[in-house]
């Protein structure tokens, strides 16, 4: 008896391993029977677990459950099927995923893109409305396309199964083939996917877990139970593909191999990786989800940057690259009256096998959200606190910066560095409009701080930059401006001075590097000018579609400025996002500069701000102008004749209390921006200064046009009775060229 016992322990004990746990929990679960059956297969690395529970089917009759049933994968289907499919198309130069999708489907509405759909960001309901009753593929897609989204896209995440209805049928128009052709032939069939397939053949029906009753009663087996799929004939981008646990892992190999044999690695990156912008709070990759109420399979230990999905029939797959891991969980959790549930199984299982591989938990990449946190883009400040100070730590450090150097919460720069453990901050350096940014006047002098009583060193008054003496006694200098995106701002021309001080002195400049407001991909303007000065510190065009951190990169290459730059970046920022898309407060830049659209038209009519006033002394300086000699109406139906694009005139009366005709009657125009993306500030500022001249010749002032402009041969052009369109086409040479110059020193991407 002794002898059995122990025999019975090492036996025991022999077959003990790792996975015991996770046997555990789904044995548990099964046994409740939530779900009946359920097959899990884990692999990381060399150590693979399969585990089959409990039955296949229970009505009419119990079937075990084996490890080759095939399962209705349900929502899978999006990331099985569906995305490779797109995405090869897209590799094979056939989809652009940042194209609007009324290219590929014609009778589509504007402005949402194939980006949108893959990361659910278009707007759209769940689903297709089930009211009235409708039938057929044809009718489904109909409903599809006409769907109206519940507000723009990118505003926020929503799951609709619309988006990957819309993209299985871009698949097969662009194709020429149906979505389950296409996948057969590209993803499955080079994976040696044998049992996954749509509409399963009727020799497979012994091995399918059925779900449960269809409307009428009759149990599905072999059908797909999403009813939209359903209707549309069973082969639909969200839903309607069958497989098995050893196919799905066979898939996921191939996405650890970099996309071995299907995908290139550098698409797997891509559709793996956040592609939501900052401002949406859940983080979806291209079809995968990675951060948000769907990612239960995750568990508390498999890090932020591990992905999966999930299916409705109770199927999951979630994979963790850094360890080489995925884990599969397949069940039978709708049979057989559609009522079981696995959402907390899917996070036990999660958990469990993490913790059986040994796993930590990993901070990874900043892609998890705070529970209270307010979705942001992050500037070059909140990165630095977030790295807590690590860039600067033990350096005695001046700092150049006003009012806009804040953080997304609003804490100043100034304080944030003053507070900060390990940093030495020594002395402010202020430029125009002060370090407050409520000076509006050509000389401004040294100060002190009265928060911190740090001095306040001008460089706005008899020095345009910090002496030697002044960096003396530091190891480096830190800009944080929030420049407006204008080449005759003139914070952008501090920062060169300072950079040039900086290099003399042999001491480091860091960048905290800020959004663009008007968005960093459109360039308009000459990009050859006639002088430097303060408003024209480089060679740039008049929207230059680059950031602080960039231009300074430019500058201090092109002018050899020798200057040790470290640029601390932006993180979430998009090139083509403005301002108000980045989720971060607004503060006035400067005291004139109120708003987005009073920045956004600044490139343009910034130029006539010394020939006529442009709305100092009002509430909305730059969105008015106007002039005491100026006959409102005729001025505004002049300007809409133009039918310049994005913008539309409105006559006005007004007095400005300050700059120039202060106190003076004033008509003039109110400009209204119609299509941001559709505006060009720089066409619009020489078609109001070109229409200007010719109505009012003597009185408007052309030649102060060229202090900002700094182009005096356009100028000349446009007395000598040149169009506005001429001159600005003349520019595109030159423009065209700094875009491309432009390009080896942008940090950020378009998408």
């Amino acid at each position: 008896m002794p002898r059995l016992l122990l025999f019975l322990l090492l036996f025991s004990f022999s077959h003990a391993d790792e996975f015991d746990p996770l046997r555990a929990v789904v044995s548990k679960a099964v046994a409740k029977g939530t779900p009946p059956g359920a097959v899990l297969w884990l692999e990381s690395g060399d150590k693979k677990l399969t585990l089959v529970e409990g039955q296949r089917a229970l009505l009419p009759a119990q079937e075990a459950m084996t490890e080759d049933t095939v399962f209705d994968a349900a929502s899978l289907t999006k990331v099985v099927a569906t995305l490779p499919s797109v995405l090869i198309l897209m590799e094979q130069g056939k989809i652009d995923i940042e194209a609007e999708v009324r290219r590929y489907l014609p009778e589509f509405r504007p402005g949402i893109t194939v980006r949108h759909l893959l990361t659910h960001t278009s707007g759209f309901k769940p689903g297709i409305p089930k009211e009235p009753e409708w039938t057929g593929y044809a009718t489904g897609l109909a409903r599809a396309i006409a769907s109206e989204p519940d507000g723009p896209p990118d505003r926020f995440f929503r799951y609709s199964d619309i988006n990957f209805i819309l993209l299985g049928e871009i698949v097969q128009r662009v194709s020429g083939m149906k979505l389950n052709e296409f996948a057969a032939q590209h993803v499955f069939a080079p994976l040696h996917m044998d049992s996954t397939r749509f509409l399963p053949p009727e020799e497979w029906k012994a091995r399918i877990a059925p779900t449960e009753n269809d409307e009428s009663g009759v149990m599905l087996r072999g059908v797909v139970h999403d009813p939209t799929s359903r209707k549309m004939g069973g082969v639909t981008g969200h839903a309607g593909l069958f497989t098995t646990a050893g196919d799905l892992a066979k898939y996921a190999r191939m996405i650890l191999a970099g996309g071995a044999g299907v995908l290139k690695p550098e698409t797997v990156t891509l559709m793996t990786s956040p592609q939501t912008i900052a401002t949406v709070y859940e983080r979806r990759g291209l079809g995968w989800d990675i951060d948000s109420a769907f990612s239960r399979p995750r568990g508390k230990v498999f890090p932020i940057g591990s992905f999966g999905h999930t299916g409705f029939t109770g199927t999951s797959l979630w994979i963790d690259p850094p360890s080489k891991t995925f884990v599969i969980f397949m069940s039978s959790r709708l049979h057989p009256h559609g009522k079981g549930s696995v959402r907390e199984l899917y996070e036990e299982i999660g958990t469990t096998a993490a913790k059986c591989l040994t796993l930590t938990p990993a901070s990874g990449p900043p892609w998890p959200r705070a529970e209270k946190e307010v979705p942001t883009v992050l500037n070059g400040i909140d990165v630095l606190v977030r790295r807590k100070f690590s860039d600067l730590k033990g350096l005695r450090i001046g700092l150049i910066t006003n009012q806009t150097g804040i953080d997304a919460q609003r804490h100043s720069t100034i304080d944030l560095l003053a507070n900060a453990s390990d940093v030495k901050l020594k002395k402010l350096f202020s430029p125009e409009h002060g370090i407050r940014g409520e000076l509006d006047q050509e000389k401004i002098s040294n100060s002190t701080d009265k928060k911190t009583g740090l001095p306040v060193l001008s460089l706005f008054g008899e020095q345009r930059a910090p002496t030697a003496e002044q960096l003396a006694d530091l190891d480096a200098l830190v800009f944080d401006i929030q420049d407006i995106g204008c080449r005759f701002y003139t914070y952008i021309g501090t920062m060169r001075l300072c950079m040039e001080a900086a290099a003399k002195a042999k001491k480091a400049f860091y960048v905290l590097d800020r959004v663009n407001p008007i968005g960093g991909i459109e360039v308009e303007g000459p990009a050859v000018i006639d002088a430097e000065k303060p408003t024209a510190t480089h060679a740039i065009p008049l929207r230059h579609g680059m950031t602080a951190g960039e231009l300074a990169t430019m500058m201090n290459f092109e002018r050899h400025i020798g200057c040790v730059l470290k640029v601390i970046p932006v993180e979430g920022w998009q090139r083509h996002m403005l301002f108000d898309q980045t989720g971060l407060p607004w503060i006035n830049p400067s005291p004139n500069m109120r708003s987005l659209n009073a920045a956004l038209l600044y490139p343009g009519v910034g130029l006539l701000e010394f020939s006529i006033t442009v709305g100092r002394g009002t509430d909305t300086p730059f969105e008015i102008l106007g002039a005491p000699y100026v006959d409102d109406l005729r001025l505004s139906y002049e300007l809409n004749k133009l039918g310049l694009s994005g913008v539309q005139f409105t006559p006005i009366r007004f007095t400005p209390t300050t700059s120039i005709f202060k106190g003076e009657p004033c008509g003039g125009v109110r400009i209204a921006i119609t299509d941001r993306t559709a505006l060009n500030a720089v066409d619009a500022g020489i078609a109001i200064a070109s229409t200007l001249h010719r109505l009012y010749p003597k009185q408007f002032k052309l030649d102060l046009v060229n202090t900002l402009l700094n182009r005096a041969a356009s100028v000349k052009e446009m007395r000598g009775g040149d169009s506005w369109k001429k001159i600005v086409t003349d520019w595109n040479a030159e423009t065209q060229a700094f875009a491309t110059r432009r390009k080896v020193f942008l940090r950020y991407a378009e998408e």
